[in-house]
């Protein structure tokens, strides 16, 4: 029996796993930098993925999955994974988390455009009213006290700032896209990830080994056990368990609303912030999060 809203629930739960995984990146990153968390954390989900995908299906890899399945979660993992991930992070560093969020908001519309024009999806007035208001709500929490660097930036250092959101942007809707191609027929969810995740890491690897950055990568992991921990936990909560659920949540509903309710880590990391981190909560990031919540409700009454 298919269960009731398994795609919108599948999004919501990519957003909470998105929310608490990078806390333990961020701990990781203080120790051993953000580049060394970025070339582990694809190894360490795959490991993991590997190893529930042998438990369910009796194999580490989906080597029965056909060579077109293969291609088109190799080009999301590449996409997505790799060059959005990059890009994003990048981002991060020239912009600051708001700015950054606040660009990378556009995703879920570039998703709902990619599943119109390629994928004949179309979506209900009271599904587009819906993502309006959820990423108006995230909008207003991640503006706030935005462009933290941008002062800090040449107009050309700004402008690349911008570019790098957007190419994460772009990378995050473009791989949802070429996932959802090949999850077609009911493909497990699980197996497509594992060939995202082993795309995206052999490319960075790649790169890794060519920069001549491999040996120094191993080298500090070990001298940083407590670091290797927090990518391990993070890696289970958000390459794993997360983007798991957020090839489920495109494999059961249109891109435009599992990208919409997968944009919601910000409005989440609002208490967290506030228990974790002793963050002040503001009368706008509120006003923001029950805006938001208001746009989930409206998608779940489709």
């Amino acid at each position: 029996m298919p269960i009731p809203f398994l795609g919108e629930l599948a999004a919501l739960g990519t957003s909470i796993a998105f929310s608490f995984g990078p806390m333990f990146f961020t701990m990781a990153g203080r120790e051993v930098g953000s580049v060394i968390v970025n070339r582990s954390r694809l190894v360490a989900a795959l490991g993991i993925l590997s190893i529930t995908h042998f438990f369910f299906y009796g194999t580490l890899l989906p080597v029965a999955a056909g060579g077109e399945r293969w291609f088109w979660f190799a080009l999301s993992g590449v996409i997505g994974l790799t060059l959005g991930d990059a890009g994003l992070f990048q981002a991060f560093i020239m912009l600051g988390p708001r700015l950054t969020m606040l660009i990378f908001a556009i995703s879920p519309v570039i998703s709902a455009v990619l599943g119109w024009l390629f994928l004949a999806e179309s979506l209900s007035a009271l599904q587009m009213l819906g993502m309006a208001v959820t990423l108006a709500g995230v909008t207003w929490v991640v503006a706030e006290r935005g462009g933290e660097n941008k002062t800090e930036l040449t107009p050309k250092e700004y402008s690349l700032g911008i570019l790098f959101a957007l190419i994460g942007a772009a990378g995050q809707a473009v791989g949802l896209f070429t996932a959802k191609i090949g999850l077609e027929g009911d493909y497990p969810a699980i197996s497509g990830q594992i060939i995202r995740m082993l795309a995206a890491a052999a490319a960075i690897w790649l790169w890794t080994f060519a920069k001549g950055k491999a040996k120094e990568t191993v080298e500090t992991l070990a001298k940083h056990p407590v670091a290797v921990r927090n990518i391990l936990i993070a890696s289970l909560i958000g390459p794993s368990i997360g983007v798991w659920f957020s090839l489920v949540s495109v494999q059961a509903t249109s891109l435009g609303v599992a990208s919409t309710l997968q944009s919601l880590p910000p409005v989440f990391l609002i208490p967290i912030g506030y228990y974790f981190f002793k963050e002040k909560i503001t009368a706008r990031a509120v006003i923001g999060t029950l805006v938001a919540l208001a746009g989930v409700a409206i998608l779940f009454m489709v």
